[in-house]
């Protein structure tokens, strides 16, 4: 008997390893593929810059590169602080800027350069935890493959390339999900804390906390107990806990959300209805190209929605629903595509529903262009991601 349970002891690490590998294995290609798509959308962009096709803000956009738009911010807080990068800069929560603050005391590795490090590593992370959960739920490696490519591809994942927080929030919270699946619960909530500390939308990560936590609340032991109510508090102590220093710090802990309902940000409330009424007039009539864009990929978004509803454990929609409705509920959807592929349930219902081989061949190259084209429109100012 101890002889066999050496052996399956064994047998676990083994196991892990060659999961581990697998799903390292799997994201690999989508994430090369991917970065030369956009770094090639960037090469462009310069080639338009300095064929004078571009107006003097647009040039300046470009040459801003990977660290244009609220990649600098998180560049300026991660070697000033936020005093001195400015008070509008608390809308950034403080995780992505301590980490790339760490990595750039290593020899060599400036500001700029650690913020992109850490932002592509955390995309590759994030890309092999998604195939690895979606394999791990359906048992279908064929969708998890999918699953990769289009985290990869998805036309705003140029995001995960730029310096933004993007990749590293979807780490998180597809951590948060493997461990509440798997009933690890300190873990979840360990990292449901992180997630609080990357991006106001890392306190979404309650909902699904709950959905799996009740299921779980009856017939638990004291200490179970007490781990399901970690997972659950965890994204919002996270959360709270910046606001709190906020508050000690300027007096407002609802600083970084005032900021942003500012109108040259997101906005205040507002109906959804209405906005994208206006943002349907927008279209038609070929107006302010970057806002009328977002009709037809919030129609998507609530396409994918019902189908991770129907074909995804409860709390996969019930995440994807609640980030839909906080990113809806705004006066400007600009960056409501990065919103969404951060509700990457919306990206597994998309892989449910892209099986077959020329299906899933066409939307992968329907993909690959979006991405080039979103990319090259936001390099030249024209799209606000």
């Amino acid at each position: 008997m101890p002889a066999v349970r050496e052996a399956e002891a064994a047998a676990v690490p083994a196991e892990s390893r060659s999961q581990t590998s697998w799903a390292l294995g799997t994201a690999l290609w989508p994430w090369v593929v991917s970065r030369g798509l956009v770094l090639g959308a960037l090469a462009l962009a310069h080639e338009l810059a300095n064929g004078a096709d571009l107006s003097k803000a647009q040039a300046a956009r470009v040459h801003e590169g990977l660290l244009g738009w609220d990649a600098g911010w998180y560049e300026s807080i991660a070697r000033h602080g936020y005093a001195g990068a400015g008070h509008a800069s608390l809308r950034f929560f403080p995780l992505v800027p301590a980490l790339v603050r760490t990595l750039s005391v290593l020899p060599g590795v400036g500001v700029g350069t650690a913020l992109v490090v850490l932002a592509n590593v955390s995309a590759l992370g994030a890309t092999a935890l998604a195939a690895a959960l979606a394999r791990r739920e359906t048992g279908d490696s064929s969708l998890a493959r999918r699953v990769a490519w289009l985290v990869c591809l998805a036309p705003p994942a140029f995001v995960m390339v730029m310096g933004y927080a993007e990749g590293t929030l979807l780490l998180l919270s597809l951590g948060v999900f493997w461990a509440l699946r798997a009933r690890r619960w300190w873990w979840a909530a360990a990292l449901g804390v992180a997630a609080g500390t990357c991006r106001p939308i890392g306190l979404l990560l309650v909902v699904p906390a709950v959905v799996e936590g009740l299921r779980e609340w009856r017939g638990a032991s004291g200490r179970t107990r007490a781990g399901i109510a970690s997972a659950v508090v965890g994204p919002a102590f996270g959360c709270g806990a910046f606001l709190g220093w906020v508050g000690w710090r300027y007096g407002d802990a609802l600083a970084p959300l005032r900021i942003q309902e500012e109108g040259v940000h997101r906005g205040a409330l507002a109906d959804p209805f209405t906005t994208l009424g206006h943002d349907a007039s927008l279209l038609i009539h070929g107006h302010h190209l970057g806002s009328a864009l977002h009709l037809p990929w919030v129609l998507l978004a609530l396409c994918l929605l019902v189908v991770s509803l129907r074909k995804w454990p409860a709390s996969y929609g019930a995440f994807a629903a609640v980030l839909l409705a906080v990113a809806l509920t705004t006066r400007n959807l600009d960056g409501f595509e990065r919103y969404a592929l951060s509700g990457f349930p919306l990206v597994f219902a998309g892989a449910s529903v892209t099986a077959g081989e020329k299906v899933e061949r066409a939307v992968l190259v329907v993909a690959g262009a979006g991405l080039v084209g979103y990319a090259l429109l936001a390099f030249t100012n024209l799209y606000v991601p």
